[in-house]
């Protein structure tokens, strides 16, 4: 097929950057004939306090002939984009995080329906995180309007139809994280150290996970690594308060993968304590890294941890819960049971099985 997909790519950040990339490579591999139309301009500046774009010396893959040309502000930028490779695709595929893409989506829409294409909205927030209603109403109407929606799991599917979606499809995400050369750390003795990393924002319950490590009888140390959307100071001040201010570490950055692997090896497992969600590959990454993970039955962490197998999930918000899993986590020799029976993502099948998903759409 003749396919145009159109999301975030490199050198923005972040997990949907890396999964748009992932699946042009993909695509391109099961021999169809892919464009990817991607962004100069997301949206206003103001609503990531980070920088957007991995400098040069922290570089990802490109897909080749990638068009980074549509700007949030710039209605031109749309149409012109819909021509070209996209004039002639059989399939445009839009990458759906929040309701500032809306417009330019319905401009390209529009255009590439004139040639005979059908539009499916690949989304990872059916309602985005801290959305405004003028937003949900946006993104609402694209679902509406468009030919297939694709989500990630089937508590995102049940929203989708809250929405007016009559049948979404439903594939897991697939593991997207790039690789580094090096491979995974193999497992050491224990570090009594426990591991939080990505972009820290309220949802992902960061202040639930410091409180549960005061709670817990088990004193270990957490490292928290990664970009954060709120002062960091909070969270300082939140261990301080707590009396943790020797056990909690946080490094305030965006880490490469090569960096992330290090992390991993210096810690005994991976804690997700999200309060909400949609789609993360948080646990795959642990089992990449031959870490077990400790997450919450939130979005789809919880079809990415078997209980008792190879980590522990809890309800979220819960401290307590969260505590007593970190003490079993440290109790006896469940940490060995857990980290042997950690076993790596079955990258190609995963993605052979989202692509006929996404096509079937």
């Amino acid at each position: 097929m003749r396919v145009t997909l159109v999301g975030p790519t490199h050198p923005y950040k972040g997990g949907v950057a890396q999964h748009t990339t992932m699946l042009a490579e993909h695509l391109a591999e099961a021999g169809h004939r892919v464009d990817l139309l991607s962004w100069s301009a997301q949206y206003p500046k103001r609503l990531y306090p980070g920088e957007l774009e991995l400098d040069e010396s922290r570089t990802e893959a490109t897909f080749p002939g990638t068009r980074r040309a549509l700007a949030w502000y710039d209605p031109t930028s749309w149409w012109r984009s819909a021509a070209g490779p996209a004039s002639d695709a059989d399939l445009v595929v839009l990458s759906v995080v929040n309701g500032f893409q809306v417009p330019a989506y319905a401009a390209i829409m529009k255009r590439v329906r004139r040639h005979g294409a059908r539009v499916v909205a690949l989304c990872h927030n059916v309602k985005p995180h801290e959305a405004d209603p003028l937003q949900q109403r946006l993104l609402k109407w694209l679902l509406g309007s468009v030919d297939g929606v694709l989500v990630h799991s089937e508590v995102e599917a049940g929203t989708a139809r809250s929405v007016g979606v009559a049948a979404p499809v439903v594939a897991r995400l697939p593991f997207f994280f790039p690789t580094p050369e090096s491979g995974p750390r193999p497992p050491g003795e224990r570090s009594g150290r426990l591991l939080f990393f990505g972009l820290v924002r309220p949802y992902k319950g960061i202040d639930v996970l410091i409180r549960a490590v005061a709670r817990a009888d088990t004193p270990v140390e957490l490292t928290i690594a990664g970009e954060f959307w709120t002062p960091v100071e909070h969270t300082r001040e939140l261990a301080r308060e707590l009396g943790l201010e020797d056990r909690v570490q946080i490094i305030d950055d965006y880490l490469a993968p090569e960096a992330i692997m290090d992390l991993f090896s210096e810690h005994d497992a991976l804690v997700c304590p999200y309060l909400s969600g949609t789609g993360s590959q948080q646990p795959q990454i642990a089992h990449l890294a031959g870490r077990p993970a400790i997450a919450t039955r939130v979005g789809d962490l919880a079809d990415q941890v078997v209980d008792g197998v190879d980590g522990m999930l809890v309800e979220p918000g819960d401290v307590d819960a969260l505590a007593a899993a970190i003490d079993r986590l440290y109790d006896g020799e469940t940490l060995e049971a857990l980290t042997s029976g950690v076993r790596p993502p079955d990258v190609p099948a995963q993605w052979a099985g989202y692509i006929e998903a996404l096509l079937s759409a």
